[in-house]
């Protein structure tokens, strides 16, 4: 925008910005600042909070690349936006997890929304409140989204809504997640996750890598986990770095739709909530210090904690076989609304409602 007021204080918006050569908007007010980059699947790089100088969101080692101006080594369907994953927060759309290929579309992994640029409007613009539209169309699939990101003045909360629009004509499956990678300092062995308590914990059914540690298709109530070893492990506590660990499992028959993260040590904390109706399981990647070879080689500490309409990681071709995909009649639109953002507080948390308003046991 050529013509727009300026402002020193309160709610601010402004796409005047670009970063490695991608547009970006930053979206801000006293006490939260968002950065999105445009061209790059409208991803939200980073959310920081302002009273503690804390981005929550995890960034990879090799960062932000531009996609124009990187030519990858070779086509391999995962590798590819590896190489251009820059961390922060994606939404994935229309296959999330492991390449395959449906309906004669070769989708790689998370592909393919979240490498493109998208278009936008700056909606709303004043001290009290502003409000921005992204929009996109998959390439490979009949597939049209609209994401609209609100901030309102003395929130720490972002107010996110999203419609999907399949365009073709014919039934389509997809699957959606919302993948948010957070890293240090809400990622730390003194944090506490926190989840409805009726809920159940599935773990991969294989190993995902060399240094995975729990013990594969295994099934069970929250808040308990099984080791390879037998032993019990509690998916509250965030183990450290030193744990050397690389493992995914996927919380399932969630009563409602959110999660808290919590560092005990600074009462910093994430909060997300989201229609569990459409977002069945919650994704847990959980990264700590494993993940040898590439891409990370050992380097990286966080978590990945990611709603999601399917089950598992191994793409839309397997969510199609074993039933979790999400279906879209022709021309048929979804509209869902999540809400996330920074908290803080201490003592255990029993309940978060959809605006993110956190209950504290008393």
């Amino acid at each position: 925008m050529n013509y727009q007021e300026e402002r020193s204080s309160d709610c601010r918006i402004s796409d005047a910005w670009t970063y490695k050569g991608l547009k970006t908007v930053i979206i801000e007010n006293n006490l939260i600042q968002i950065i999105v980059l445009a061209d790059k699947g409208a991803d939200i790089f980073s959310f920081i909070d302002k009273e503690t100088d804390t981005d929550v969101l995890w960034k990879t080692p090799w960062g932000v690349r531009d996609p124009k101006t990187t030519i990858p080594p070779t086509g391999d369907p995962a590798s590819v936006w590896l190489d251009f994953y820059e961390g922060g927060w994606q939404t994935v759309l229309p296959n999330g997890g492991y390449p395959g290929n449906v309906n004669g579309a070769d989708l790689g992994l998370h592909s393919d929304i979240n490498n493109i640029p998208w278009d936008y409007s700056i909606l709303v613009d004043s001290p009290e409140k502003v409000s921005i539209i992204f929009s996109a169309k998959s390439i490979r699939y009949p597939l049209n989204i609209k994401r609209k990101l609100t901030l309102n003045n003395h929130s720490k909360i972002l107010e996110i809504e999203q419609t999907i629009h399949n365009d073709g004509e014919e039934n389509i499956d997809i699957v959606w997640l919302e993948h948010i990678a957070l890293g240090e300092p809400i990622i730390s062995e003194n944090s506490t996750l926190y989840l409805p308590e009726n809920s159940t914990i599935l773990t991969h059914p294989d190993d995902v890598e060399a240094s995975s540690k729990l013990n594969p298709d295994f099934k069970g109530p929250w808040p308990y986990a099984e080791l390879k070893n037998g032993k019990k492990i509690d998916f509250r506590k965030i183990p450290p770095k030193n744990d050397r660990s690389l493992d995914m499992a996927y919380i399932s028959e969630m009563e409602k739709g959110w999660y808290a993260i919590r560092n005990d040590n600074n009462n910093l904390g994430w909060v997300v909530s989201y229609p569990k109706e459409i977002f069945k399981y919650l994704w847990y990647w959980r990264n700590f210090g494993g993940g040898y070879g590439y891409p990370f080689y050992g380097r990286s500490y966080n978590a990945g904690l990611e709603p999601c309409t399917s089950f598992n990681n191994q793409g839309l071709e397997e969510s199609i076989k074993n039933g979790t995909s999400l279906k879209l009649k022709p021309k048929e639109k979804i509209n869902v609304k999540i809400n996330a953002g920074i908290f803080s507080g201490s003592g255990k948390i029993i309940d978060v409602d959809e605006n993110c308003n956190i209950v504290f046991e008393e």
